[in-house]
């Protein structure tokens, strides 16, 4: 007795309750996802440094000595072009240098003093900000300190040799933002100045002073061009391009990060901070925003992490 072949059928009510309870999984997923987004792109996984050609990670010193206490406060000059810890150059206190044996412990108490956004680590790179020791960071570049914020870490000293403590937004270092830790009984090399013949007095070309350029009608994005996160775009008003804008009330400002370093877009001035109208915080490079503003007036903005860059919209 032959017997016909099963058919198992489902009904359109049992489908759409799977594909909502899909869906629903994967709005879960990707609010959890996004929602710890500073975190996933805070630093990379050692595998990731390895395969890009880093070391392996550092191992974890022991503590078997002394304590060091150091305090250490981000300030800036008037112009925001040079960057320290504690002092300016020139001036006692300025990146103080430690001295330490190996299996002492330096703990950090550092604090933002300034009005840009900072942060904080221990390497042995002579340059750059890779090489982080594990326990030494306070912030990172893509969640940093802001004005008046502070934190602690500590660094354990493993082996004799030159450490640097620096902030590790990328550019404050080079702007001066890096101090010596000296491990054991290791000789530093200083830079010797070799004399040089006296130059020849030559007429010094006089300065070519860039007057701050007309407003222009918004048509586009405002770009934040390669190499703004490095001083100089301010002495031609091209640290936002263009520099001043003009627009109707309710008109949509957009503004795209050209360059590869991170920057923001925040309303306000250096001097006085931000003032709460638009903050993109950190936008990296290659990243849009976007903001739209109803009431006439003028709106300076300017970057936090390199407050030279400024800008400006009148709205008509």
């Amino acid at each position: 007795m032959s017997q016909e072949p099963q058919h198992y059928l489902t009904t359109p009510a049992r489908t759409g309750k799977m594909m909502a309870i899909m869906l629903g999984i994967c709005i879960v997923g990707g609010a959890i996802f996004f929602g710890m987004w500073d975190y996933w792109i805070s630093e990379p996984a050692p595998v990731v440094a390895m395969m890009a050609g880093d070391s392996a990670p550092t191992e974890v010193a022991v503590h078997t000595g002394a304590t060091i206490t150091s305090d250490l406060s981000f300030i800036e000059s008037s112009d925001f072009i040079t960057l320290a810890f504690n002092a300016l150059p020139g001036e006692p206190g300025n990146n103080p240098t430690i001295n330490m044996e190996v299996g002492d412990k330096v703990i950090f108490n550092v604090v933002n003093d300034g009005r840009s956004f900072h942060s904080f680590g221990v390497t042995k790179d002579t340059e750059g900000i890779g090489g982080l020791i594990p326990g030494s960071e306070v912030a990172s570049p893509s969640n940093p300190l802001k004005a008046g914020e502070g934190g602690t870490s500590e660094f354990i000293a493993g082996e004799e040799g030159v450490y640097y403590y620096i902030c590790t937004v990328p550019g404050h270092r080079e702007q001066g933002m890096v101090g010596k830790i000296i491990v054991g009984d290791v000789a530093v090399e200083e830079e010797v100045m070799e004399a040089a013949p006296e130059p020849v007095a030559e007429a010094e070309p006089e300065a070519m002073e860039v007057s701050e350029p007309e407003p222009v009608t918004y048509d586009g994005p405002i770009s934040l061009p390669e190499g703004s996160g490095v001083p100089g775009c301010q002495e031609t008003f091209e640290c936002y391009i263009p520099y001043h804008v003009t627009a109707p009330a309710g008109t949509e400002i957009v503004w795209s990060n050209d360059d590869t370093a991170a920057h923001t877009v925040t309303s306000g001035t250096p001097a006085d901070g931000p003032d709460g109208i638009f903050d993109s915080s950190i936008l990296a490079g290659g990243a849009t925003f976007s903001a739209t503003l109803d009431e006439p007036g003028e709106y300076p903005y300017y970057c936090i992490v390199h407050p030279w860059m400024v800008g400006n919209i009148t709205i008509e």
